[in-house]
């Protein structure tokens, strides 16, 4: 499927010192883990995990714009999601699993991290005509992974820079075919040709055919996990799907109740279906974690119950699914009411894979295997905080949510939820609950103590 164009060339030669110079807490935590996995190979080439055994394969299937309300087994009337509800069927449905952005470079960069973007100063939406991008000293799950033995790639949507310095290459990932940045964007160099496909750090194709990108991420990430299937791999399969515009190829246009945004979902789910049938004719499924979530709240979708959407804080921009399968590990059919975030999945992974994630930074994201593995399991309660750039604007702990800022604007007195009997953040109870007020205005105090300086509290002079 895969049509090189006559726009094939490499990226531009920007300065690239900075690649050529990690920092030295990175170079630290690497040479650590290299060592661990020369430990490794002296056993016979596998990274051993807990027991002596082989860490399991991971698949994390990154949508975007994908609402929480957008899946069937979520509660959608006009969109079928078989494979994806099969995953839920045999695993576990997260219900209160939240992005740290309602957008969607702050939200990779969280995810990949495991920080919150504050940390990493990305906040704001990346384009083509931006030189800036995620920092050499940061540390990806990628390169977390890699240095636990495995072999890691990303399909599709990178969005955390696209001068040479910021790509995936560079970042712990063996191999990229994808987009830099969201698809309604225009050539790297602001140039007439239009979203740009790249191999590696090579144009193949400028201006990208989006009708066949779904389809085509689907078989790229089947031949990697064919290639890869003595593991273990990670796969970062981050669709551009159904960020608008939207796109489906020829098959699934028609296919759904929801247009072509649903048709566009439906294609997604297919997607899943055939990697789970992948791993399974490959004897892998036992041995393979697969994740499916979005990056934040839709815009063109549906929040279901949820107020809001992307880029706003209101858990309708936050709140995304979380399905997760790991036949043998993960027990069928539960439903974890668990607050977690997509943050947590960095912590979660490297420890899975045997590691231990880097103890020069803060790391926000939590290891939540037990809510995976243990049906009804309480974690520790943490407050949890909803940052718009680099404004704080909400907190959350436990089932209460206090909005401090809204959009650009500061709140002339914090509005109070109760999302256990309010999820759609409907009712303010502040005036009831001044205790719950002053708790969460001294985590924020906290919280904000440990962030850069140019954090703010409420509204943001900036944009999206």
């Amino acid at each position: 499927m895969e049509k090189p164009s006559e726009h094939s060339r490499r990226f531009g030669t920007s300065d690239l010192s900075a690649s050529n110079s990690r920092a030295m807490p990175r170079r630290e935590f690497l040479k650590r883990s290299a060592t661990a996995v020369a430990a490794v190979s002296i056993l016979g080439g596998e990274a051993l995990g807990a027991g002596g055994k082989r860490p399991p394969n991971i698949v994390l299937i990154n949508c975007d714009d994908l609402g929480y309300g957008d899946l069937s087994c979520y509660g959608s009337k006009k969109i079928a999601t078989p494979n994806v509800d099969a995953m839920a069927r045999t695993g576990v449905k997260f219900s209160d699993f939240h992005s740290c952005a309602p957008v969607c470079t702050p939200s990779r960069a969280g995810l990949l991290t495991g920080r919150y973007p504050i940390r990493s100063g990305l906040t704001r939406v990346l384009g083509p005509g931006h030189r800036t991008g995620i920092n050499d000293d940061e540390i990806t799950l990628g390169e977390a992974l890699k240095q636990r033995g495995y072999a890691t790639a990303i399909i599709g949507k990178w969005h955390l820079g696209h001068e040479p310095r910021f790509l995936p290459m560079r970042h712990g990932f063996d191999c990229w075919y994808g987009i830099p940045y969201s698809n309604n964007m225009g050539g790297w160099k602001n140039g007439p040709d239009g979203c740009p496909l790249m191999r590696g750090e090579d144009v193949i194709e400028a201006p990208v055919d989006q009708d066949t990108l779904t389809l085509r991420y689907t078989e790229e990430s089947i031949r990697f996990i064919r290639e890869h299937r003595n593991g273990p791999f990670f796969l970062y399969l981050a669709h551009n799907m159904p960020h608008n515009p939207v796109h489906a190829s020829e098959r699934f246009r028609g296919s759904s109740k929801g247009k072509l945004y649903g048709d566009a979902v439906q294609e997604i789910d297919w997607g899943v279906g055939e990697i789970l049938k992948t791993l399974k004719d490959l004897g892998l499924e036992r041995n393979t974690l697969v994740m499916f979530t979005s990056d934040n709240g839709p815009n063109g979708g549906s929040a279901g119950c949820l107020r809001g959407g992307k880029t706003m804080v209101f858990e309708g921009g936050m709140r995304v699914p979380l399905v997760a399968r790991w036949p043998g590990r993960i027990p069928a059919g539960h439903v974890c009411h668990e607050p977690a975030s997509n943050m947590d999945l960095f912590t979660t992974c490297v420890t899975l894979a045997g590691g231990s994630v880097p103890a020069d930074r803060p790391i926000d994201g939590r290891d939540i295997r037990p809510l995976f593995t243990v049906p009804g399991r309480n974690m520790e309660e943490y407050p949890f905080f909803y940052l718009r750039t680099s404004y704080l604007q909400a907190v959350r702990f436990g089932r209460w949510k206090m909005h401090v800022g809204r959009g650009t604007e500061t709140l002339a007195k914090p509005e109070l939820y109760d999302l256990d009997l309010d999820i759609g953040e409907k009712r303010d109870v502040a005036k009831d609950h001044p205790d719950i007020i002053a708790d969460l205005q001294a985590k924020i105090a906290s919280f904000m103590k440990g962030l850069p300086a140019e954090a703010g509290l409420g509204g943001s002079p900036e944009s999206f």
